[in-house]
């Protein structure tokens, strides 16, 4: 539920109903240390997004998808580094409750069961659902093209 200044109306909040990835908005870390940005920019490219990434750091990220105010989160980090859960619990609850799909980059869903770690996981990655597909067919595309090995 969201909450405008100076109402007491609660309003459920929900993922934007985007169905192109053309229009679509993207966040992504604001730290270059904490994500590939050059892998994001690969991804929207194959995605045809034309507008900049939003980058910010926290779980604010979430915060856009759920509210509708851009469409996918992506997050490559460096090899070698296992996300905190805490980083990523509460935003990803947030985001699927508001209708969206959250996963690593192998489309698993995240894994909070191991400890202090995503230990399952490699990356993240929060869509608005409809796009999701879409989304994750480019990150395929982007890391068999990079050579990459997302084991």
């Amino acid at each position: 539920m969201k909450r405008n200044f100076g109402s007491n109306e609660d309003i459920p909040i929900h993922i934007s109903s985007a169905s192109s990835t053309e229009k679509a908005k993207f966040c992504e870390s604001f730290e270059a240390a904490h994500s590939s940005h050059k892998d994001s920019a690969e991804i929207a490219k194959l995605l045809n997004i034309t507008l900049p990434p939003i980058r910010i750091d926290s779980q604010c990220k979430y915060g856009i998808i759920a509210r509708g105010n851009a469409e996918i989160y992506l997050r490559f980090p460096r090899e070698g580094y296992v996300e905190n859960i805490w980083d990523h619990a509460a935003g990803s609850l947030i985001v699927k409750e508001a209708g969206g799909i959250v996963c690593d980059v192998f489309g698993k869903p995240l894994d909070f069961s191991k400890g202090r770690k995503l230990l399952n996981n490699k990356g993240v990655i929060a869509t608005n659902g409809i796009v999701h597909n879409q989304v994750m067919n480019a990150i395929k595309s982007v890391f068999k093209l990079n050579n990459v090995l997302l084991t």
